[in-house]
């Protein structure tokens, strides 16, 4: 399935089937939750929740296809991301585009 950010596919006619999206809350455990927390202090990147965002962004992805899948739609255009920290340690990622067929 194709999935873009785009509101439109070139060369494509398209039915607008209805918005789709997909989320995810993640969370790391206390003991990767310290670690990040020392990196907190001495600067640079946490590489354990870029990982768990890089995860989560990719299950909201699979989330959302699946739904557009459900409605019979080729592909998802005009995507978007969203995120928020939910508590410490934990943060919701969410996608939503349109679901779209080929005509």
């Amino acid at each position: 399935m194709l999935i873009v950010n785009t509101p439109t596919i070139e060369g494509k006619n398209l039915e607008v089937l209805g918005m789709v999206s997909g989320n995810t809350v993640q969370s790391k455990n206390a003991f990767k939750d310290i670690g990040a927390g020392f990196r907190n202090l001495v600067g640079g990147e946490v590489g354990a929740y870029t990982k768990m965002l890089a995860e989560a962004r990719d299950q909201a992805i699979q989330r959302m296809v699946d739904q557009a899948k459900s409605m019979g739609a080729d592909a998802v255009v005009n995507v978007h991301f969203s995120s928020a920290s939910i508590m410490s340690g934990a943060a919701e990622i969410l996608a939503w585009g349109t679901a779209v067929k080929y005509i």
